[in-house]
């Protein structure tokens, strides 16, 4: 990308994006258990988030924003690349991912093609089930 690209450029949005999707395809995150013992999501205008955070330090964060920072949260180690490709299209509809929930560096990857598979792709008509 040019230098000298204006900042509201959006081939240069979308090549950063692209930087981050391949950068959180290749690290591992944390994903909080719910009560049940399931993997914590959250529903939001039709499509369910899995909660995914970048270290313990963001999950804390997420913790007290919530007001149960008392509690013990157990989490499972997930490479981002596992929750897209199989976690997703596990989940009962539209499904993506929000990497650090409720902070102002959190980022969600939503169910779209390039970014979930294409069968749970709703730009592509899919209905987010496999």
């Amino acid at each position: 990308m040019a230098a000298d690209a204006p900042a509201d450029d959006p081939a240069l949005a979308r090549w950063e994006f692209a930087r981050l999707l391949g950068e959180f395809r290749r690290t591992a995150v944390l994903v909080p258990f719910d009560a049940s013992g399931s993997l914590w999501t959250a529903d939001f205008n039709g499509v369910r988030w899995i909660c995914a955070f970048s270290d313990e330090e963001a999950l804390a964060r997420f913790a007290v924003a919530r007001g149960e920072a008392g509690r013990e949260w157990a989490y499972r180690t997930v490479l981002g690349a596992r929750l897209l490709d199989v976690m997703v299209p596990m989940l009962p509809g539209p499904g993506g991912v929000a990497l650090d929930a409720g902070s102002a560096d959190g980022m969600v990857f939503p169910p779209v093609a390039g970014i979930v598979p294409d069968e749970v792709a709703v730009d592509l008509g899919g209905t987010g089930k496999q």
